[in-house]
């Protein structure tokens, strides 16, 4: 597990499954604002549910989300298009509703990019998100994310386009950060 103030970041278990697919897979408009695949109905235990545990990957790192002080599953968290080449990746969080507004969105963008540069050794981070996603844009800004433009009308979302936010950090930046 790799900690932080609030949250660690550990392997996904089985037992996390239902729990995440429930929360975000089955709510289709919530799922369509974090994923830009057209939704389908998938069942938690089936190996296509984009929460099913699988083998190890060079390309996507997915880590459930432990509140540290009760050890419960607070939500997900993942290292995705993962270019080893070019050392870069993006970076997602989904917190379970009763874990928002408590702070631990910022700690768990800060344990992930700890994860992307000091154990993968990559050189830039990136988030795209939604531009009316504040909170989203709020702790990658707290951990040093620099907003890089916006892709207007990018993202088709339950019946209408909306703008993505671009935000980026670089190694040397983060490198200020690490305890």
């Amino acid at each position: 597990m790799i900690r932080g103030e609030k949250i660690g970041l550990r392997a996904r278990h089985e037992v996390d499954v239902p729990a995440l697919h429930a929360a975000f897979h089955d709510d289709v408009a919530g799922r369509t604002r974090t994923d830009s695949r057209p939704w389908q109905p998938i069942s938690a235990g089936s190996p296509h549910s984009p929460f099913a545990v699988t083998e190890p990957s060079e390309q996507v790192a997915p880590f459930s989300v432990v509140e540290l002080e009760t050890q419960a599953l607070a939500g997900a968290a993942l290292l995705w298009g993962v270019d080893t080449h070019n050392r870069s990746a993006h970076l997602g969080i989904s917190l379970l509703s009763a874990f928002r507004g408590r702070g631990l969105g910022a700690d768990v963008v800060r344990v992930l990019c700890e994860y992307g540069f000091a154990v993968r050794g990559l050189q830039r981070l990136q988030v795209e998100t939604l531009a009316d996603n504040a909170p989203m844009i709020a702790a990658a800004r707290k951990t040093g994310f620099t907003a890089e433009g916006t892709l207007r009308r990018t993202a088709w979302v339950y019946g209408s386009f909306m703008d993505v936010v671009v935000l980026g950090l670089l190694a040397d930046e983060w490198a200020g950060q690490v305890s």
